[in-house]
């Protein structure tokens, strides 16, 4: 629960589970923000993942337009 605000709180993971989708995603992105630098493919794959141990909706954006996504989301929190 949301202490400050006394609302229920959800945290949510997005993946994108397909490796060749994630890998164009990352080679043609842009950053909105001037000067931060975007870690490349090969940085993502030598970063360590530090599995969640809380309970946490997942959010597979592999295949999908973030439209459909957000719309997948929002189905599994009024589930």
């Amino acid at each position: 629960m949301g202490l400050a605000a006394g609302v229920p709180a959800v945290e949510v993971e997005v993946v994108c589970s397909d490796a060749a989708e994630h890998r164009r995603r990352i080679a043609t992105r842009s950053s909105d923000i001037p000067g931060l630098p975007q870690p490349d493919w090969q940085q993502i794959l030598d970063r360590h993942y530090q599995p969640w141990d809380r309970e946490h909706v997942v959010v597979d954006t592999a295949g999908q337009e973030p439209q459909e996504s957000l719309a997948s989301l929002v189905r599994r929190l009024h589930a």
